[in-house]
């Protein structure tokens, strides 16, 4: 019996600001990445101290196209000002997302926490 090998995950890691300008900066490195093969994209929100609804759409969008894509996604080191938006918007319920990445490194042989059958609306 044949074993696939596990992809490694991509990292981005945003800056600072997840708004109109952070959010397109992050929509446009996840289309980068979307022709590459990888099983899991991470978003680590070390450096990330604040987020609208444009941080918000860039990472619905992301989660999106992940899932087109068969590929797991996932937010790691979300700062305590950020993960309050998550809960108000309810979207911690709609990612996976991990207090560090070792945290999510330990699930990565996991199947996703979300299951396939949600749907995401993104306008």
């Amino acid at each position: 019996m044949a074993t696939k090998q596990s992809k490694q995950p991509i990292i981005l890691q945003p800056q600072a600001r997840l708004d109109s300008i952070g959010g397109k900066a992050l929509q446009k490195q996840i289309a980068d990445i979307a022709a590459e093969e990888h099983d899991v994209w991470v978003i680590d929100m070390t450096e990330v101290d604040f987020i609208d609804s444009s941080g918000l759409f860039a990472l619905v969008s992301g989660l999106k196209l992940a899932r087109e894509k068969k590929c797991r996604f996932a937010i790691c080191n979300v700062k305590t000002p950020v993960k309050l938006i998550f809960e108000i918007t309810q979207l911690d319920r709609v990612f996976e997302i991990f207090d560090s990445y070792d945290a999510l490194t330990k699930t990565l042989e996991s199947p996703p926490l979300l299951a396939p059958e949600t749907t995401l609306v993104a306008a």
